[in-house]
């Protein structure tokens, strides 16, 4: 069964050439969130998570808030496996499928056909697997022709609705999201969101990012509020928005 444990995590990063008291730790600190310190060697490291300590379990559904720089990017990495913790119990049951770049992988030299082998296999689907799923994930993009030619003689949006369709072909355990519905034309959304409410409905947890608090209400049971790295409100939705709200 899916299950999610961390346990005073930490996540650090220690930067290399830059003075703490430059004016460059500001930008670093509003990119990547958390705290920017001086260590005794002179040193500047960012705690970009700091004491994170939660439990996801089948059913959730849990939406991440916070300003630019609060964290939300690098806990879902962390989720993903792409980022290590620095100290701390990490612990995940399930299969992980993150949708953190649904462009990661797609080559413009190549056919979307090829595009969708390619990253059909990034995604971990078998070949059997994305022979199967090839002509549904055709159909869904709507690019008809246009899916035997070159990626570069698309336009932003199509490229969006071949790389949407193929991201969400999977069938995950643990489904990890950034800012995915923020991609897309008008038209292509109302479609869109109905694959993401079957992809949900398919995934024993969901952990999103998304600025707009509609969807949050929408999709989630749950909300985790961060600010500065750290955990500042984790429960119901409603409050989590209105302690985010309150501070302006």
């Amino acid at each position: 069964m899916a299950r999610i444990d961390l346990k005073n995590v930490f996540v650090s990063f220690p930067i290399y050439n830059v003075n703490a008291r430059s004016i460059k730790k500001d930008f670093i600190r509003l990119a990547t969130g958390g705290a920017v310190v001086q260590d005794a060697n002179q040193h500047v490291i960012i705690h970009a998570l700091h004491d994170i300590s939660f439990s996801l379990q089948k059913g959730d559904r849990v939406g991440l808030i916070g300003h630019n720089g609060s964290g939300k990017s690098t806990l879902l990495r962390l989720l993903a496996r792409i980022y290590e913790p620095t100290s701390g119990q990490f612990r995940i049951t399930g299969n992980i499928s993150p949708m953190l770049d649904i462009m990661h992988g797609i080559e413009t030299e190549l056919t979307g056909r090829d595009n969708i082998q390619t990253r059909g296999r990034i995604l971990g689907l078998t070949s059997q697997q994305i022979k199967e799923k090839t002509a549904e994930i055709a159909e869904f993009t709507g690019l008809g022709d246009y899916l035997s030619m070159p990626i570069r003689t698309y336009s932003t949006g199509m490229m969006v609705r071949l790389a949407f369709a193929i991201s969400t072909s999977i069938q995950p355990d643990i489904l990890l999201i950034d800012e995915i519905f923020g991609a897309g034309d008008a038209n292509f959304m109302d479609k869109a969101r109905q694959r993401m409410m079957s992809l949900f409905d398919q995934s024993s947890i969901v952990v999103m990012t998304t600025h707009s608090d509609e969807l949050i209400q929408e999709f989630c049971n749950k909300a985790l509020l961060l600010e500065g790295g750290r955990i500042k409100y984790f429960g119901s939705v409603d409050k989590a928005l209105q302690t985010y709200h309150s501070k302006g």
